[in-house]
């Protein structure tokens, strides 16, 4: 099967990740336990892209999230589908950004951006077929454009 990795970076990137596993866990009938709770065996079809199986029939989000603060991680943590995610793929710190691209690529984003590889690099270990990465993350402000952008082009590099 072809696996996507999802990043989501910084509170834009963050709240649109979270939207986007709302959606994409009821489109394949995946309740915020992550157990299937579909009623065709259409949902379960190409399952795998998006998602990893675990013990129990568990489906846990192939997804690494991000930012400079945990304030965002918080919320998407107590969202109605933050128990979906592994508690190790949220990385985060504990500075922000500031609304500064500059600190987000080269200061507190460079600081955090090994640990985050790290959690990326083990999610496309798990992969049978890797088909490549979807990220969200904003174009302005800090964290999400900076950091955001650091990341590209380091997956870029480790992943030509």
């Amino acid at each position: 099967m072809r696996e996507i990795v999802h990043v989501q970076g910084g509170q834009c990137g963050n709240q649109i990740g979270a939207k986007f596993w709302e959606v994409i866990s009821d489109e394949h009938g995946i309740a915020p336990t992550g157990t299937y709770k579909g009623d065709s065996d259409l949902q379960l079809e190409r399952i795998s892209v998006f998602y990893n199986e675990a013990t129990g029939g568990r489906y846990v989000p192939r997804a690494v999230l991000m930012d400079l603060e945990p304030g965002t991680m918080d919320s998407v943590r107590s969202g109605p589908f933050g128990q979906l995610f592994r508690p190790d793929n949220f990385v985060f710190g504990q500075t922000g950004a500031g609304n500064n691209w500059a600190k987000g690529h080269y200061t507190e984003g460079a600081e955090l951006i090994d640990s985050v590889l790290d959690v990326v690099r083990k999610e496309a270990e798990g992969c049978d077929c890797l088909q490549g990465f979807q990220v969200t993350h904003s174009l302005g402000g800090g964290t999400g454009s900076g950091m955001g952008t650091l990341l590209i082009s380091k997956v870029r590099e480790e992943y030509p």
